[in-house]
């Protein structure tokens, strides 16, 4: 039996997400910008979608923009924010444990003249809100950070930051990378007050290849994708209505039973930990906050040892973020784990569909491996 451990990575397209996919394939397969009748049918499966989506994400139809990915969607809001802004400054503040996808434009950025301040996150891999606010100068234009770090699953206080900031006076605009947390913990556009929010699509039980940004209304950013006037000229190409509608359709599944299916993540952690604990004393941990991530690690074995161990017994993990692709993770130095800690480490990604069964076979898998090697 499998056990599916990974969802941090990417999650099972749900039934609801591949119904509506299909059905955008084989039945309302129109071009959204055609105006003819099979046309204008895409077009209300486009309008539709999009209300599913900023339901979710509680903000304004107009102010979501449908992208490729989360990446797309980060790279857009931090070179286009801070482009858009360049003319009041050129700093910008972030910090060591973001994505690459936040990251890699941030080095781009730095190649354009702009001058980045890379925030050491805590223990947890959360940014304390206060060294944010400490950060900000008069020339600070833009501050990007993660809602919920993908690798220790650290809670990033987005809200207190954007009312310091907005205190403070402070001109810069706010992104925040929700990828991991859309979905996953409640918070709405609103909630967080940022002005531009990344979120994606196969993190949450659509298929990969869509996303969205949210866009702040009254926010005006730069087309990131030339050609025609789609999303209100915002990102040009024919829409991926295939994968948006299966993203609408995902959405709605899981506003439906969020907090429900936030407690029992959180109730899974938990019992997680619980056995962990006591069946492995020596196994280190990173108390992030977020329901549906755990970060553990066995000081001392290899992190692509453990996973081989446990792929023979058809439960899935991983070692870090699947970007990195068997790269050292740069979150877990950030905090300040040891070598031995960071390179026996393993994360665990639950989803709405994680039972007790997979929890169960994980805690049992790993006292078998431990066991093993030891006597190997």
């Amino acid at each position: 039996m499998e056990h599916y451990l990974d969802n941090s990575a990417t999650t099972k397209v749900c039934p609801e997400a591949a119904a509506a996919a299909l059905k955008a394939m084989t039945e309302v397969y129109g071009n959204p910008s055609s105006t003819h009748t099979v046309g204008r049918e895409a077009k209300k499966l486009l309008d539709q979608s999009r209300r599913q989506v900023s339901a979710a994400l509680g903000c304004k139809e107009q102010e979501l923009v449908f992208t490729s990915c989360g990446s797309e969607s980060d790279n857009w809001a931090v070179l286009g924010g801070a482009e858009a802004m360049k003319r009041k400054g050129r700093h910008v503040i972030s910090s060591a444990v973001e994505h690459d996808a936040v990251r890699r434009s941030l080095d781009e950025l730095e190649n354009r003249g702009f001058t980045v301040t890379r925030l050491r996150p805590d223990a947890n891999g959360a940014i304390p809100a206060q060294a944010v606010l400490d950060a900000l100068r008069t020339d600070t234009v833009l501050v990007s950070l993660m809602l919920v770090n993908n690798e220790t699953g650290g809670v990033t206080d987005v809200a207190a930051i954007a009312r310091g900031m907005k205190k403070l006076r402070s001109p810069a605009l706010l992104h925040t990378d929700a990828v991991q947390a859309f979905m996953k913990i409640p918070f709405t556009a609103k909630s967080l007050g940022a002005d531009m929010i990344s979120v994606s699509g196969h993190k949450i039980h659509a298929p990969k290849g869509v996303g969205a940004l949210y866009i702040r209304e009254g926010l005006r950013l730069k087309p990131y994708i030339l050609g025609g006037g789609q999303e209100n000229g915002r990102r040009a190409g024919t829409e991926a209505m295939p994968q948006i509608a299966a993203f609408g359709a995902a959405c709605e599944a899981a506003r439906a039973e969020l907090t429900e299916n936030s407690a029992r993540m959180a109730a899974l952690r938990q019992n997680a930990l619980d056995q962990l604990r006591a069946a492995i004393p020596e196994l280190r941990f990173v108390q992030g906050g977020a329901p549906h991530i755990l970060s553990i690690s066995l000081p001392g074995w290899r992190s692509e040892v453990l996973m081989n161990f446990l792929e023979a017994r058809e439960i899935y993990v991983s070692k870090s973020s699947a970007c990195k692709k068997g790269g050292r993770s740069h979150v877990l130095e950030a905090i300040g784990l040891d070598s031995r800690t960071i390179d026996g480490a393993l994360r665990i990604g639950l989803s709405r569909f994680t039972a007790q069964e997979d929890i169960n076979a994980l805690c049992l898998g790993l006292k078998e491996a431990r066991d093993s090697l030891a006597h190997s």
